[in-house]
């Protein structure tokens, strides 16, 4: 009887030890549970940074159809405005401020450069001059320094300025700087008798002459 009593606490310390360790499994397989749910969680989180992180260093007003106006380096010129293809940009001296005169048969040799959405600017334009007017035909035509911009069918790859510093149509036609200023150096222009005109690069008169 006494043996039995003696042996009742080391089993009852033995049933507890058992107790207290089946306890401190549990918490630690909770742990380590709770600590793979927050490495799960956080890798999520992590991919979402990182997915925001890309989207931030996309370019801005990338997306397809919009309207830049830039600076390319033309001979004889230095850096002028340029389009999205990089072609060169002039304004017409017969425009009254931001209204365009430029219609009709003048489209067809001077394109207008039309805005899709709002312009932007790119390599150094600058940004407070850009603006748009309305055409007689409801489209919105890209403005620089108040001066609407126009392209010139001569022109066939970046670079070129071949309507630069010429008289067509009434008035002369001049590439702009960064400020939408004629640039220091001209290239070369001019009219040919009869008021037809002839560019720096075609040389031949009544091309596209009034």
């Amino acid at each position: 009887m006494n043996r039995k009593l003696y042996g009742l606490p080391v089993l009852v310390a033995a049933i507890m030890a058992l107790a207290l360790a089946g306890c401190g499994g549990g918490s630690s397989s909770s742990s380590s549970s709770g600590s793979a749910e927050s490495a799960s969680s956080g890798g999520g989180s992590y991919g979402s940074s990182g997915g925001e992180k890309e989207a931030v260093k996309a370019a801005p007003n990338a997306e397809e159809g919009t309207t830049f106006v830039s600076l390319g380096n033309v001979s004889g010129l230095g850096m002028v405005l340029v389009d999205s293809k990089g072609m060169t940009l002039y304004e017409f001296e017969k425009d009254k401020g931001t209204e365009s005169t430029c219609y009709g048969k003048y489209e067809g040799f001077w394109p207008p450069l039309i805005a899709k959405g709002e312009p932007q600017p790119s390599n150094g334009a600058d940004a407070s001059l850009l603006g748009t007017t309305e055409r007689k035909d409801g489209t919105m035509q890209v403005t620089y320094n108040g001066r609407p911009l126009y392209t010139f069918v001569e022109d066939t790859k970046p670079g070129e300025a071949s309507g630069n510093n010429v008289d067509a149509f009434g008035a002369e036609w001049y590439a702009l700087d960064k400020g939408g200023e004629q640039p220091s150096t001209g290239g070369s222009g001019g009219q040919a008798s009869g008021g037809s005109s002839s560019s720096s690069s075609g040389g031949g008169g009544g091309a596209y002459g009034y």
